[in-house]
């Protein structure tokens, strides 16, 4: 795309420092949040960037300009995309900033007011996107980012995959010098692309590059669209630094923000619902499945009220909270075993939870396939990943056969499933259905009983047990309205298995991708949108998981997200250890193993990560290392205190492996 006269020429930095100046007082009036925040130091001296030190430059970016009048001759085109994104209430926008897109930055900082969205500061663009990825699991509503160029973009691509598997919508703009013939020389040029979109197209539903005011409206919204509709997903828009530096002339009063309409989500077909209830209303033991059901609170009341007419039991995943683990008819993934009837919805792998694989090491490394279900078992299935799958990436899981399937998002579909059920059900089969219930009902509490048995195993052990680690942050944390924000790391599912998770908020599931890095990220974007609700955040972090971006520690204290941040600090990769430990298993080598050689390259020891450390360098309360489970309790009402009073807070805990 040519890139189009934007009249008289200026000094753009000049003119930034003259804006700013000019409507401090306007931009801060306009800011607000629910947090009181601190009084803001005396800015720095002004000094050049790394550009050619000549003294024209270094007067451009230090010197306050002597004029404030506007010398560009027009409105730039960057203001108008503001208009657009205000259009949809963003509250936040957390990013790393950057050159390519430094027009539209300036507009959301002086034009908008930093005010829907805000931005937020990040140190790394894996951080920005996982922040969005982890508000959007609490809020439901998406947040943008704005990423450089190719560099920028490679930082952030493991993020939006996460965002991908997991069916999160985040709003992606890449900023792109697109013009061979005016960018600038150097730096620019490397980072600029004929398609930056292409780095990220097979994990992302939609992406376009705008080459007019106008066409970025439309795209803008469209991208908001497809994000929002189930199965929900990242998309990405690259955006022109030339257009966003462009003039609005006579074409201004012409250009129009396309309204935002949700599109309804994908249903189950009508047939295949009445065919589903029929086996479910008739099946002597039905087993229900979820993982991503429950996109909204109301998707865990339509899913209580479908289990309880069958009063079947029901495995939840754990990918959100689908259904509450205080109900009775919350059942283990061995209840698959007794049924007749599988009911999965929104399931991101029926191949495993009907089948197991065992790595045994066996069969050149293959590893050998079994049946976790009696022969016979029907299989429905309602999800909407069958309308957005791709080739390469292989997030489809194995092929499984289905005697239902149902290409439909399952929390839009649950109505209609309800209801037929309950038309399909006989008279005499309410019998035993309430005796299928009484059976539940003793099923969950002997469940209950042996999580707390085996809960006080090494009780008193050191380091402390993860089972100890889970069970005394939730004494501490009891009697607040609290939210999980992490995925918590390897802790043995102690988290689901002690927690009374109920609520849409009590747990914001996993990563999508299990790519090490979401955990921190996610957990300041959840702890975000807890904020605003007035909700308090509790982070198992993960010790390797932090230190893939250990930056956004910085960023939670500098924008006054509060979280509980307790550490699983095992010191090590130990999924990593198992692996290499059976690997010497099957491979015979018990003397590599027993000089302790299995551990090289998968332990964070020698030297120790001092993790308190490190979060008070960036701003946090932090304690640790607490290596004696005498001292965790107290340590724990401290840190909640702190919490409590709008400061984030980290325990640097030594624990068990697992």
């Amino acid at each position: 795309m040519a890139r189009k006269d934007p009249g008289p020429q200026v000094d753009r930095r000049k003119f930034l420092s003259g804006v700013a100046a000019a409507g401090a007082a306007t931009a801060a009036a306009a800011m607000s949040t629910p947090v009181a925040r601190a009084a803001e130091p005396a800015p720095a001296p002004r000094v050049p960037s790394a550009l050619r030190p000549t003294l024209q430059v270094a007067a451009a970016e230090t010197e306050t300009p002597r004029e404030t009048t506007n010398r560009i001759g027009g409105r730039p085109g960057s203001d108008f995309m503001v208009d657009v994104i205000k259009t949809l209430g963003i509250k936040y926008l957390p990013a790393n900033c950057a050159s390519s897109y430094r027009g539209i930055h300036e507009s959301l900082i002086n034009y908008g007011g930093n005010k829907m969205p805000e931005f937020l500061t990040c140190m790394h663009e894996e951080s920005a996107v996982g922040m969005a990825h982890g508000y959007f699991k609490i809020a439901g509503k998406p947040l943008m980012t704005l990423c450089h160029g190719t560099v920028g973009l490679q930082h952030a691509t493991m993020a939006i995959y996460n965002a991908w598997c997991d069916r999160v919508p985040v709003i992606v703009v890449g900023g792109n010098d697109m013009d061979a013939a005016t960018r600038p020389p150097g730096v620019p040029t490397f980072h600029a692309a004929q398609d930056i979109n292409a780095l990220v197209r097979d994990f992302t539903k939609w992406d376009d590059t705008p080459v007019s005011l106008a066409h970025f409206a439309q795209s803008f919204v469209r991208a908001y669209k497809i994000a929002m509709t189930p199965p929900c997903g990242p998309v990405m828009i690259s955006l022109d630094a030339g257009l966003q530096q462009e003039v609005i002339r006579n074409h201004g009063d012409k250009l129009a923000i396309p309204r935002y309409v949700p599109t309804a989500a994908p249903q189950g077909d009508s047939g295949a619902v009445k065919e589903a209830a029929r086996l479910l209303a008739e099946a002597q033991n039905p087993v229900i499945v979820a993982d991503r059901a429950a996109r909204t609170p109301n998707g865990i009341k339509l899913l209580v009220q479908l289990a309880e007419t069958l009063q079947a039991r029901v495995i939840d995943q754990g990918s959100r909270v689908n259904f509450p683990k205080t109900h009775y008819l919350s059942a283990p993934p061995t209840a698959v075993s007794g049924a007749d009837v599988i009911l999965g919805l929104e399931l991101s792998d029926f191949w495993a939870t009907v089948n197991s694989y065992t790595d045994n090491g066996e069969n050149g490394g293959i590893g050998a396939n079994g049946t976790r279900i009696k022969p016979g078992t029907k299989l429905i299935s309602i999800s909407s990943v069958e309308l957005n799958t791709k080739s390469n990436y292989q997030d489809f899981q194995r092929f499984q056969v289905i005697d239902v399937p149902m290409a439909g998002d399952a929390e839009a579909t649950l109505p209609a499933l309800i209801e037929a059920v309950k038309a399909a059900i006989p008279g005499s089969k309410k019998a035993a259905i309430e005796q299928r219930g009484q059976a539940a009902k003793k099923a969950h509490a002997e469940a209950e009983a042996r999580a707390k048995q085996a809960a006080a195993l090494a009780w008193d052990a050191s380091p402390i047990s993860t089972a100890r680690l889970c069970a005394e942050t939730y004494a501490a944390v009891k009697d607040l309205d609290w939210s999980i924000v992490s995925q918590s790391g390897n802790v043995s599912d102690w988290l689901n298995r002690l927690w009374p998770l109920s609520e849409h908020h009590h747990w914001i599931g996993r990563s999508g991708g299990y790519g090490v890095g979401y955990g921190a990220p996610a957990s300041v974007g959840a702890a975000l949108a807890n904020r605003d609700a007035g909700r308090f955040s509790v982070n198992i972090q993960a010790d390797g998981d932090l230190m893939y971006a250990p930056g956004v520690l910085w960023t939670a204290a500098k924008h006054k997200i509060p979280q509980l941040a307790v550490m699983h600090n095992n010191r090590g990769y130990h999924q990593e250890v198992m692996h290499v430990q059976r690997l010497s298993n099957f491979r015979n080598r018990p003397a590599n193993y027993g000089a302790d050689m299995g551990p090289v390259g998968t332990r964070i020891e020698n030297p120790d990560i001092e993790y308190h450390k490190l979060a008070e360098s960036m701003g946090w309360w932090a304690r640790g290392p607490i290596k004696d489970p005498a001292q965790l309790g107290s340590a724990l009402k401290e840190a909640v205190k702190i919490v409590q009073a709008g400061q984030p807070a980290l325990l640097n805990v030594w624990t068990q492996p697992r």
